[in-house]
Formats: structure tokens, sequence, C-alpha cells
């Protein structure tokens, strides 16, 4: 398995725990309670992978395979979009940050599956 196929399957698999982040975070907004700490620690797991899947996207480019330049413009937006959701609602009602989580979740998985669809 070369670095292209690695950093495909691994897109999958982000794209995967995003959609399954999306609907904890929904679920934990409809029981009306907040992000738990396991869910805090599930979303920093995730940009922990989606920083990784992008390691993998430079190594892949280092190695004379270049992305379109709309290809690396998602990675960097779902790379940057949880984290600039949780600074927006940190100081809101834990059921919204709750909701605006799992929200963004799902809007990150759909800047994956367009990353997917681009690459």
């Amino acid at each position: 398995m070369d670095l292209l196929d690695l950093h495909a399957r691994f897109a999958t698999a982000v794209l995967f725990y995003l959609a399954a982040l999306g609907v904890w975070g929904i679920a934990l907004a409809a029981r009306g309670s907040g992000p738990s700490p396991s869910y805090r620690g599930a979303l920093v797991i995730v940009e922990v992978a989606i920083a990784a899947q992008g390691s993998l996207g430079i190594a892949t480019w280092a190695t004379g395979r270049p992305p379109d330049w709309i290809h690396a413009l998602y990675g960097a937006a779902l790379l940057l979009t949880i984290p600039l959701v949780a600074t927006i609602v940190r100081e809101g009602s834990p059921r919204r940050t709750a909701l605006m989580l799992g929200l963004a979740c799902l809007f990150a998985a759909g800047l994956a599956v367009r990353g997917i669809t681009t690459a």
C-alpha cells in the first residue's frame, strides 16, 4: 500500500468518525445535555486524525503527486472547522454547544466527502 492508498483509506475513516460525532452531538443536545468529557475527547481525537490525514497528504505531495488546489482547500477547511465552532460557542448554553458541535461535525463530514471527490 502506497501513501496515496493510505491517504484515501484514512480519509474514509475520518469521514465515518465525523458522521458518528455529528449524530452523537445532536443526540446529546436532544437529551438536553451539553458535551460530555467523552465527547470532547472524541473531538480531540478527530482533530488529531485530521492533522494526520493532512500530513499524509503533504507526504503524498512531496513524492511528486501534487493535489488539485481545491482538494487542499477542503483539507484546510476541515482542519479549522471544529476548533472554530468550539471557540464561537464556548460561552453558550451546554445544549446549544452540543448541538453546534454536532452540526459542525456533520458539516466537516461534508467537507471530507468533497475532499474525497476532488482527489
